[in-house]
């Protein structure tokens, strides 16, 4: 972890230059008050360390603040901490080896709220490490707390407004339930990760009809354990059932007509062609399901006594034929659908289970059992009285909790609801303002999300939460909603200002009730997503405090989060907004992938299946990092197998290459620039500003649309071209003896780097900081703080930009037919013919000679010729003749290039010239040595070559052709 790549050294160094300007601060400070950018941070939990999954969020929460701050905008960067709910509950109980509600009141709700206020901030300290090593910018100082009281005054307001407008009632529904934490949970919690296959039994049970004798309804089920609460069972009124006997034991029963086959499968009826005397079944007719309405049937259980009318026949839309008998089973106090039906039919709700889903002591045989555990009892004693008809086994996806990864089950309780239902086309009207990136999750994830979303279930039978404000009295029923600790205040006479209002002190709050008597606290607490969903006005504290700013600057501009989180905190955030206001919560939102290991599983920390994140920077450096996670899939929502390798790549291709043609522009930057007024005439100079000013419009117009991708990977296209094409074909002019070219290379050179370096700040903030404070001069200050480089549309050259595309294809393929025929491109040729099948653009490229010089240049021949012509746009033939004087110009450069490798090997710089000593019985070489002495001297920076063989620190020999060459050079 200690070794340091040169970036990572100087990203450590760029960050103790942030600290000590303190430019983070500078940069929101120095920005007017009255042009913001509101950027809300969604809250992770400080109870785990982060991953690359928090880091690519994190990242892209750092990209447009800091585009916009170079907008001119006022950009607050908040950090919070998300601090209450299952996640810190389920830690600590199994840190204090707690296994159930009953044990942490034992322990008692103070000093278990305690361990799990103490736990809060446990790795907060790297958090804060990691996030500034990554180079995000944002206030981690002032954060916002959820467990802190301002911050539940403003949940408590939230609270409060939706009841004022009606859009919260308690109420006594089915939810999946959770018997390990005993609590409710919310249909966000049980997502599709939450679900595992599970092996579960299937059985069809016979419910005896009342008033006929040896009669039979089959229904089917695969929870056993809810037999005893049955209340009824349900048919489709247009469904055909038959009522079947079978002559084996005189039994008739009734079932679906199209599942005959599968009920009467591998039972009695296992040939369905013999003759009807030989058949073990008798078919008694065919009747409507609404001809069965109302029939009653004997209860399988008596164990609870009913206080309403149950164990008969209703109607159900929800009845399929798909599996099965036809004929559902139905337990209003553990299903969805059943109570609804319950309600319809006015059915009593038959709870048999206490909070840890274990049967009560009524239900004598299974008492004090785990439902699940208790399926198998349950069916063997059906199967001893005659009650079971078939049991098989079916695998299916089964929900389990997401915290404790206990099986859930559904289960009627009282709570709490945000009526969701009723927003629902607001929710769908305001989702339209939104900008989704990608686009395809609005109508997608997000919308089918809004679209089905049932009510939302807020209320937890937990402790560690912010409490639910309601205050209820036992002996009238009148309630309280308290919307503020000033009306609590007011209206409990033992309440403290200061005082926590967590759970148990919360607890102890008593109010006065106009009938003379006590009300008391409810005993839940928020579902930590309705306190996830007040962050806006949590962070703010608002209403209380910043109510103009607030009001000023809603909804957001911006959020960013994973892909899982359009069923969580998008959602929560926009069914608050709607409700409060009927707005939209945020303006703009970027939904990135899930990062996985490179082998496509969960990160696993186990399985040492990812690199180590400090490694990883310290290896090649955050920026190469945060630009692989930029142009990654992961940006469009999509998953990212992350590969180290590819970091690699980016830090060579982006990081390196750039700082390349830095250090390239530093040879020469010392050189007088001054006197370059007017823009550079020369083509490569035209083209490169051109390019240039093309990518800061095209990356400008990406980043205003939040479409990071696109804003992203055209950058690493640019500084190829930089490096690879312009530097290169104008190193000559770097060099050149004309005073004049070189300022205007240097100039154009200098000005790109900067403007660049602007561009690439929010993407690669580290190296654009160094290389634009290196460039300019200006060390002590920061690039971020200045202002965004508008795109010159006059410089954008678009015929230029063409040709130029043109001419680099031309030399592609002059390169390829070099690679084909075996000769090096140092070996200079004649000529090369270029067909293009575009006449119009082979007459323009005639005239360009510019252009044509660059392809000579490029390919390395003495001629170009341009034809038009040919079935391909664009064809090459190199004249491959290599004459004796085409040989010795070939050799002339082989030379040059062994003696700059020995300059740069020697540490010399553009300001240090040589004597070239050389040795050699070659022939050819030592006619270059002679007749082309001055051009090897000129591109050598030499000022004399003597025929001298000498012990010399920098020295190299190499073989032409079968002879020796030795060179060595001497500084001067």
């Amino acid at each position: 972890m200690d070794k340091k790549s040169k970036f990572a050294e100087m990203e450590e160094a760029t960050l103790d230059f942030w600290d000590k300007g303190k430019f983070f601060e500078r940069s929101v400070n120095e920005r007017p008050e009255d042009r913001q950018f509101v950027f809300y941070d969604g809250p992770p939990f400080a109870t785990g360390l982060p991953h690359y999954g928090n880091l690519l969020a994190g990242l892209i929460k750092d990209v447009f603040p800091r585009y916009k701050t170079m907008r001119g905008f006022r950009v607050r960067r908040v950090w919070g901490w998300d601090c209450h709910g299952l996640p810190i509950e389920t830690m600590i109980e199994k840190e204090l080896g707690l296994n159930s509600k009953d044990e942490i009141e034992s322990l008692g709700i103070d000093k278990f709220c305690k361990a799990c206020r103490d736990s809060v901030m446990r790795y907060a300290e790297e958090w804060k490490r990691i996030v500034r090593r990554t180079g995000r910018w944002v206030d981690m100082e002032n954060t916002y707390r959820t467990m802190d009281n301002p911050f539940i005054e403003s949940v408590w307001w939230v609270f409060s407004e939706l009841n004022k407008k009606e859009l919260v009632y308690k109420d006594r529904r089915v939810s999946h339930y959770c018997p390990r934490c005993a609590t409710p949970l919310s249909n966000t919690e049980v997502g599709v990760d939450t679900y595992k296959d599970v092996e579960d039994p299937a059985i069809i049970v016979k419910f005896k009809l009342k008033n006929e004798s040896n009669t039979y309804l089959l229904a089917w089920t695969t929870t056993p354990w809810t037999l005893p609460a049955n209340a009824a069972l349900a048919v489709d009124p247009e469904m055909n059932y038959l009522r079947v006997r079978i002559k084996s034991n005189n039994e008739t029963y009734i079932f679906s007509e199209s599942r005959k086959n599968e009920v009467l499968k591998d039972i009695v009826y296992p040939i369905e062609d013999e003759d009807e005397e030989e058949m073990k079944v008798e078919f008694l007719g065919i009747v409507k399901g609404k001809k069965l309405l109302g029939l009653e049937y004997e209860p399988l259980y008596n164990f609870i006594k009913l206080d309403k009318k149950a164990h008969f026949v209703i109607a159900g839309d929800f009845v399929t034929a798909d599996e099965g008998t036809g004929i559902v089973h139905v337990a209003p106090g553990f299903g969805e659908v059943d109570m609804e039906a319950g309600k319809k039919a006015d059915l009593p709700v038959i709870v048999t289970v206490d909070d840890q889903a274990k049967f009560l002591p009524e239900i004598t045989p299974w008492a004090g059992r785990f439902v699940k555990d208790a399926d198998e009892d349950i069916m063997k004693e059906l199967e001893t009285r005659g009650a079971l008809f078939k049991r098989e086994t079916c695998v299916h996806s089964y929900p389990h909790c997401w915290r404790c990864k206990t099986p859930l089950i559904y289960k009627a309780q009282n709570a709490w609801f945000v009526n969701v239902t009723s927003l629902k086309a607001k929710l769908l009207k305001n989702n339209e303002h939104i900008n989704w990136r990608p686009e395809h999750i609005k109508k997608g994830r997000f919308g089918k999300t809004l679209e089905t979303s049932p009510d939302w279930c807020v209320s937890r039978t937990r402790y560690w939460g912010a409490p639910i404000p309601v205050w209820e009295c036992a002996a009238c029923g009148a309630r309280e909603v308290i919307g503020s600790v000033a009306e609590l205040g007011e209206k409990a006479e033992n309440f403290r200002e200061g005082t926590d209002l967590h759970r148990p002190f919360i607890d102890e709050i008593k109010i006065k009730c106009s009938c003379g008597g006590e009300m008391n606290r409810i005993r839940e607490v928020f579902d930590c997503w309705f306190e996830s969903g007040s962050m806006p006005y949590g962070q703010a504290h608002y209403p209380f405090e910043n109510k103009k700013w607030f009001d000023d600057n809603f909804p957001a501009d911006f959020i960013a989060e994973g892909q899982d989180q359009t069923r969580g905190w998008f959602n929560k955030l926009h069914v608050l907004a709607t409700a409060l206001f009927n707005k939209n919560a945020f303006k703009n939102v970027i939904v990135n992938g899930i990062v996985l290991a490179e082998d496509g599983k969960k990160m696993s920390k186990s399985l040492k299946n990812y690199p180590d994140p400090w490694i990883l920077f310290n290896s090649y450096g955050v920026d190469s990092m945060r630009y692989y996670l930029f142009s990654s899939p992961a940006i469009e929502a999509e998953n990212l197998n992350f590969c180290e390798r590819d970091v690699a790549e980016i830090e060579r291709k982006v990081l390196m290459l750039i700082w390349n043609v830095y250090k390239f522009y530093e040879l020469y930057a010392a050189e007088d620039t001054q006197g370059v007024d007017e823009p550079s005439d020369n083509v490569l100079d035209r083209w490169i500003i051109a390019r240039l000013e093309n990518l800061i419009a095209e990356v400008t117009t990406s980043l205003d649309n939040f479409s990071l991708i696109e804003a992203s990977r055209p950058i690493v296209g640019f500084i190829d071209e930089l490096s690879t094409w312009f530097v290169r074909r104008s190193r000559d002019r770097f060099k050149s003896e004309d005073r004049d070219e070189k300022k205007k290379a240097v100039a154009t050179l200098g000005e790109v780097l900067v403007r660049l370096a602007l561009v690439m700040a929010p993407f690669t903030p580290f190296i654009a900081e160094e290389v634009w404070r290196s460039v300019t001069g200006r060390a002590a200050d920061s690039v971020h703080l200045e202002a965004w480089p508008e795109s010159r549309k006059n410089l954008i050259d678009k015929k230029l930009l063409a040709e130029m595309e043109v001419v680099r294809a031309i030399a592609s393929r002059g390169l390829e037919a070099r690679a084909v025929a075996g000769i090096p491109v140092r070996q200079i040729l004649a000529s090369v013919k270029v067909s293009l099948n575009d006449a119009k653009l082979a007459d323009i490229l005639k005239k360009k000679i510019e252009l044509l010089d660059l392809v000579r240049d490029e390919l390395n021949v003495e001629a170009v010729e341009i034809a038009a012509g040919g079935k391909d746009d664009i064809a090459v033939e190199l004249d491959t003749v290599i004459t004796p004087e085409l040989a010795k110009k070939g050799l002339a450069r082989e030379i040059v290039r062994h003696v700059n490798s020995l300059r740069k090997k020697a540490g010399l710089t553009i300001n240090d010239r040589i004597t070239l000593y050389y040795d050699t019985e070659f022939a050819m070489a030592l006619d270059v040595l002679r007749d082309m002495k001055n051009e090897v001297m000129a591109d050598v920076l030499a000022d004399d070559i003597r025929a001298e063989k000498k012990e010399l620190a920098h020295a190299e020999i190499w073989q032409k052709d079968g002879e020796d060459i030795w060179i060595g050079i001497k500084k001067k």
